[in-house]
């Protein structure tokens, strides 16, 4: 009998990847999203035999309850999320929403378990759960050492994963928690209903660092304007890798675990946009100012990975570098089109 994973956010930016990696290791899949951040989409395994999308809301009880029945394991990714300006602009409607989903999720899934076909539920939850980080490495379990995030978002994030460890807790329902940092990757668009942020003459396409820098850089924005100084250090992980993650995550037997997902390569946004600049722009020397950083825009998100690495086997491998000569064609190719 084969194995059908129900992938909730399937349409979103990380659910692509993941959508194609569980394709790829041969499963049936299952997607569900209401199309709200994006509208539309097309994907290359849209027609794929072994995949169906159901556009629906997450937050449906009746729908999750009706997709859940089939599923033996669920990626529960869905969630209303846009980048830095989206959560601050829309610190509420993101919390209430979310924990509406997570409910639903949760509520279903327990349901299913009952019924003895759900093995396991995977969560994603967000590096943002170590926003209040005051020393380094964040490792698994230190976020509920530390104070608690001061974002909505990364609150929310948090209480994704009380969710998971409630429902094990009192009902047995099986779970893995994974953290993906900083996903770096094509196929992310500007999110419907997004707030409009100007960068210099330049509107923020999607409030991410890497196509916003790019996006600045391709459309000669000189001298180039970041938010704050520079110095705040980031582990930019590649979509397909962190698919891999996930999707390892799901597999492995063991419930009740926790993993960041991400490079063991920290990088910071001045050494971001110097690369992004170079690969751009050639010889032509950078010059760049600093805007305002928005309130919740963390300085030192940095992983520790022993523990996906020696549990999983997982490394991240895909290079900065790498991962920027796919992106700035693609940046380029949605200015082209009007995109952004």
């Amino acid at each position: 009998m084969s194995v059908r994973v129900l992938v909730t956010g399937a349409a979103g930016f990380i659910g692509g990847y993941i959508v194609a990696e569980l394709l790829h290791r041969g499963y049936e899949v299952t997607g569900l999203d209401d199309l709200s951040k994006y509208g539309p989409v097309t994907k290359s395994y849209d027609t794929h035999p072994r995949y169906r999308l159901v556009e629906g809301d997450a937050a449906d009880p009746a729908t999750m309850q009706a997709l859940a029945s089939e599923a033996d394991h669920i990626i529960a990714g869905a969630a209303k999320i846009g980048g830095i300006s989206y959560f601050h602009a829309y610190p509420y409607d993101l919390m209430a929403a979310n924990e509406r989903i997570t409910a639903a999720t949760c509520d279903a899934a327990i349901h299913a378990r009952r019924r003895g076909r759900l093995r396991k539920v995977t969560w994603l939850s967000s590096s943002m759960v170590y926003e209040s980080a005051t020393s380094w490495p964040s490792t698994e379990g230190s976020e509920l050492a530390i104070p608690p995030p001061l974002s909505s978002y990364g609150f929310q994030k948090l209480a994704v994963e009380y969710f998971a460890r409630a429902a094990w807790e009192q009902y047995g329902l099986p779970y893995t928690i994974v953290r993906p940092f900083n996903c770096v990757g094509v196929g992310e668009q500007r999110a419907l209903g997004g707030a409009d942020v100007m960068s210099g003459n330049v509107k923020l396409a999607m409030s991410h660092v890497v196509p916003d820098l790019a996006q600045k850089v391709l459309k000669g924005q000189d001298p180039l304007h970041i938010l704050g100084d520079g110095s705040q250090v980031r582990h930019y992980t590649y979509g397909g890798d962190l698919a891999n993650g996930v999707v390892a995550a799901m597999e492995h037997p063991r419930s009740g675990d926790d993993f960041n997902l991400a490079t063991a390569a920290g990088t910071t946004v001045l050494e971001l946009a110097a690369l992004i600049w170079a690969k751009v722009k050639g010889p032509v020397p950078l010059r760049y100012v600093s805007d305002p950083p928005f309130a919740h825009d963390v300085q030192r998100r940095v992983p520790s990975t022993l523990k996906a690495r020696t549990v999983l086997g997982f490394r991240a491998t895909t290079t900065l570098s790498a991962m920027l000569d796919e992106v700035i064609p693609w940046v380029e190719q949605a200015i082209r089109a009007g995109a952004i």
